[in-house]
């Protein structure tokens, strides 16, 4: 029988400087879907959870830098043809210069463990590297990235997301992305309201700009986003399974938010809700 594995960090890096509210709850939102609505099992051999709660701190269950690199080596590995693999990552996102030189932008986007301040950030490059490249190609992985500059988060080559008119193109994902940063910004500024879920739905998948106190390094933008020879050429005949839902663009930054009095991720919350309305509903028609 197909097996369903899932790994779930939500970090809210409390008593720093950088400190978010919402991504813990991201992550306990995300496991009571994924076994209420979607069959995975809440059993620690099937379902890892990586949050920085005070228990945490000292195991392998603490969202350090080390502890997510082992954690994606676990979701990936020791898979059969037919099983369903889930990733869910809530905290900060930022970039860093790309010491390549293989980005017309000049930085690579990254994720921040809670130690990133000691220990750095995970890119993109090595999030690709570690996640999909390693998958058993008869696998699925679904991926939900709830942070800042997401859109090319594990450098995926193809993006889908609807047009004015609702239907879903599909768009390479290096040489599409900057435009939407201004629609999302004027949706969501000034706060997130329940009249705005409708088009905060219409979004998934293209970008929740929100800002946040977190400071990033800016990248320079290009009307046609990343130049197509930036997508890495040894990747290219990977025929992997993967779909990935992320919260914001490249360019783009994201907020907690609140929603019936909890703190969550606006990009969290839509999609869990936009499944639940229509739970037989394809990606993409999400």
């Amino acid at each position: 029988m197909p097996r369903k594995k899932s790994l779930l960090i939500g970090i809210n890096y409390t008593g720093s400087n950088h400190q978010l509210n919402g991504c813990i709850n991201d992550a306990m939102n995300v496991r009571e879907y994924l076994v209420r609505d979607r069959g995975y099992s809440p059993d620690q051999r099937d379902m890892v959870i990586l949050t920085d709660l005070p228990e945490n701190r000292g195991t392998p269950f603490y969202p350090t830098g080390a502890n997510m690199l082992a954690a994606f080596n676990w979701l990936v590995s020791g898979n059969n043809p037919g099983d369903s693999l889930w990733l869910s990552y809530s905290g900060h996102g930022s970039q860093v210069r790309d010491p390549d030189g293989d980005r017309d932008s000049g930085f690579d986007d990254t994720i921040c463990p809670v130690d990133f301040e000691q220990n750095g950030q995970i890119t993109s490059d090595t999030l690709h590297k570690v996640i999909v490249s390693p998958m058993n190609p008869r696998c699925r992985l679904t991926i939900l990235f709830d942070c800042c500059h997401s859109g090319s988060a594990v450098e995926l080559p193809y993006v889908f997301r609807p047009d004015a008119d609702g239907r879903v193109n599909m768009v390479n994902n290096v040489k599409e992305g900057i435009s939407l940063a201004k629609e999302a910004s004027a949706l969501l500024h000034g706060g997130f309201s329940i009249e705005k879920i409708h088009d905060v739905q219409s979004l998934i998948g293209r970008g929740t700009s929100l800002l946040h106190k977190f400071t990033h390094p800016e990248a320079p933008s290009d009307e046609n986003g990343l130049a197509d020879e930036n997508f890495m050429e040894d990747w290219r005949n990977e025929r992997k399974d993967v779909w990935m839902f992320s919260g914001c663009a490249d360019d783009q930054t994201s907020a907690d938010t609140s929603m019936q009095g909890l703190a969550t991720g606006a990009m969290s919350w839509a999609f869990i809700n936009t499944m639940r309305s229509n739970p037989r509903q394809s990606y993409i028609e999400v």
